[in-house]
This record gives C-alpha cells, structure tokens and sequence, in this order.
C-alpha cells in the first residue's frame, strides 16, 4: 500500500540529530497539530533540508507517513527569524516558547492559531519591537486559554466584582478576587493592579491581532509576567529547562 504523500507548513519546535547526517524534528503544523518528522541528510551543508529543518525555522514541507514517524521528503525555509540568532536572551525565549507549545499543542486537525500566535511572538521578539516579558506572557496565556486552560478573567469568583483596586489572582484555579474577598489567610495568590489585569485581559479575550497591539512596561508588566509564568507552572505540574536557562540568563 503506498505511503500517504502530503504537503504543509510549519515551525521546528526541536530537532535532534540522528546518526552523522539525519535529523528528527518536532514540528507544529498548521493542521495537523504537533508532529515529529525524520528528514534524511538534513545535516549536509549541501542538502536543501538542512536550513529548512533547523530549530525556529518555519517551512514549507512535502511529507510522506511512514510505519512509524512522517518522513521529510523536501523542505523550503519560508523564515528563519534571524533576528534571535545575535540576541541570546531572545533566542532562549523562542527556545522556551518552542518547549511551552510542544508541551500543549495535541496532533490534531486544525493547529493554525497556535501556529499563527507562535509565529506572531517570534516575529516581534526577532524585531525587538515588544517587552521580551510582554510576548512571554501573552504566549503563555492565549496558548494556555486556546489548549482548554482559559484562566477565569471576567470578574470576581466570590462576588462578582469587575475590577478594585487590587485585584488577587488565585494560581492554583485561575481565579480572580477582589481587594474585599481575598483573605491573607487563604489561599496564596499575586496582586494586579488594573492596568495588569486589563492587560491580562487583552491577552485573552480578543482577538490576535488587538492581542498585540498594545505595549506594558514598568510594574504592571512585571506583575502580568509573574501571574502568566505561575499560572503556566502550575498547570504543566513542572519547570521546562528552556525557562531555566532563560531566567538564569536574566540575573
């Protein structure tokens, strides 16, 4: 029986050199969610594959399934994002970022806003347009919220208020209270003043594009970027190496 043959796009989330010359990719389709493929040769200067399935790159692939893994018949680069190569803090932030949505993202039919949104963050972050933090969360959020793990941001759970104050974000549930309802006593949560919680809600309701047409900066930012990175812990139940690396770089 002949191989299914079939042509997509996508972003090389990891690879993973095999033998002298091969590679094992991980790759987010636009529609067929997280795969891994093997492409052949790809670490030969001279073969076509070898940029084209380089981590951070997104392109163009002709595929074919074998019995147990896709198989990379060619690949065309489309972008290479450039701009992280000269920036080791913005190449280990698009490493992270990689790891954050190869951790999410399921195989399945129809991946294309977690393409569009990983490759949204990655332009921005290559451009040094946005608050390297800024594009962090928003990843984590709107990818979180898309993967089924939506973070109660509409108003109080207790008593239904929109905004205080000081507003608390429960962690452990996702869940907002307000200055009134919080108890010291309780369950820990971190403080957002309006602006951070306006722009946690920016991040999440609307659409992509009004996601990133806004800019943070100051104390606001670093309590959005405290609350997203917490709520992203606790819902994987784990630290990635990536935001290791990326944090011990920071210091």
């Amino acid at each position: 029986m002949a191989s299914a043959k079939r042509k997509t796009r996508g972003l090389i989330l990891r690879e993973m050199t095999l033998g002298e010359s091969d590679r094992l990719v991980t790759v987010l389709t636009e529609d067929m969610g997280v795969i891994r493929a093997f492409a052949r040769r790809a670490k030969n200067l001279s073969d076509s594959k070898n940029a084209a399935t380089s981590l951070l790159c997104y392109s163009r692939l002709d595929l074919y399934q074998g019995r147990e893994r896709y198989i990379i018949n060619s690949a065309v680069p489309i972008e290479a994002f450039f701009g992280l190569r000269s920036d080791i803090v913005a190449l280990s932030l698009g490493q992270y970022l990689c790891q954050f949505t190869e951790e999410l993202v399921p195989e399945a039919p129809d991946s294309s806003e977690y393409l569009r949104l990983i490759l949204n963050a990655l332009h921005f972050l290559s451009e040094g347009t946005r608050p390297p933090e800024l594009i962090k969360a928003l990843v984590e959020l709107r990818m979180l919220s898309a993967s089924g793990f939506m973070p109660n941001l509409v108003a109080c759970a207790a008593c239904g208020a929109y905004e205080s104050q000081r507003m608390f974000f429960r962690v452990s549930k996702g869940e907002l209270y307000c200055k009134d309802c919080y108890l010291p006593k309780g369950t820990p949560a971190l403080g957002l003043s309006p602006t951070a919680l306006r722009a946690m809600r920016q991040m999440v309701f609307p659409t992509l594009e009004k996601a990133f047409a806004f800019t943070l900066q100051g104390a606001p930012l670093r309590e959005l970027s405290e609350a997203a990175e917490a709520y992203s812990i606790n819902v994987l139940q784990k630290h990635l190496k990536t935001l290791d690396f990326y944090h011990s770089l920071l210091i």
